[in-house]
């Protein structure tokens, strides 16, 4: 689960606190995730004295191939604070315990493939299920449609490609394809915005159908994709920005870290 804890081995030279504090660290940071391919933790404190009276100059963490919540993966996350006062005598215990919460600044990369697999965790299609709103009991007749099978494509200028599946009680399967724009508001929510349909993939007779179900499941995927919902233990995150980089997303932001996780 974790590719080998880190501090021991990394720098001889490291002062024994330091060495300490980061296989704790990493002990400690390796249960906010379900798998983790690696994960390596960082501590910056000189004068190494300065550990003493509980002073970091600064806290660096790195992984790669997380997963969290057993179904969403993240290929790659890291977070650095500035310097954080902590209480040296829970080191000793094998536990980090923070005087005062800190910030940190935070990157996150997501990869095409890892989207499409969160997309199929159970928080999410549960949230598209037998949906109700005004708009979908036009087309329905009232009664509750479902999306599925949502699968997206990203492309450049923080664009994506989605395709999707409804069922209609009525009308058996739809079809679903459209362009969107990908934005932060804010700092939690991620916005699909400017939905585009892409008429040529559909059949015709049920381009006009698919049309309105495609700008419907934009206004449901609008509602539903909160950080809040995914915090770590002791850690909130918040975006500034995201960017599309070939099959890949980045966003760029901050952590408000108020405790370390408890170990297992």
């Amino acid at each position: 689960m974790l590719g080998g804890l880190t501090g021991f081995n990394n720098n001889p030279g490291t002062d024994w606190g330091e060495k300490m504090l980061n296989t704790v660290a990493s002990q400690s940071i390796r249960h906010l995730f379900s798998k983790s391919e690696s994960v390596e933790v960082f501590v910056r404190c000189s004068p190494s004295n300065k550990l003493l009276q509980g002073s970091i100059d600064s806290f660096k963490m790195s992984g790669r191939g997380l997963v969290i919540r057993r179904q969403f993966p993240v290929e790659e996350m890291s977070f650095e604070t500035d310097a954080v006062s902590i209480d040296f005598s829970s080191i000793l215990s094998g536990k980090i315990s923070l005087k005062q919460p800190t910030q940190a600044i935070a990157q996150v990369t997501l990869s095409e493939t890892g989207i499409n697999e969160a997309f199929q965790a159970e928080l999410v299609t549960k949230r598209l299920k037998n949906l109700s709103s005004d708009s979908l009991n036009e087309l329905s007749g009232g009664q509750p449609v479902s999306f599925n099978e949502v699968q997206i494509q990203l492309e450049n200028g923080n664009r994506i490609r989605l395709f999707a599946k409804a069922d209609l009680p009525d009308r058996g399967t739809v079809p679903i394809s459209m362009l969107m724009t990908l934005a932060v508001e804010r700092r939690r929510r991620i916005a699909f915005k400017d939905p585009v349909f892409q008429a040529e993939t559909i059949p015709e007779s049920l381009r006009e159908i698919s049309q309105s179900l495609a700008y419907a499941l934009a206004e449901v995927l609008n509602n539903m994709v909160d950080l809040d919902r995914f915090d770590l233990d002791g850690v909130t995150m918040r975006i500034n920005r995201l960017e599309t980089q070939g099959k890949k997303l980045l966003f760029s932001g901050y952590a408000q870290i108020e405790h370390f996780p408890k170990t297992g």
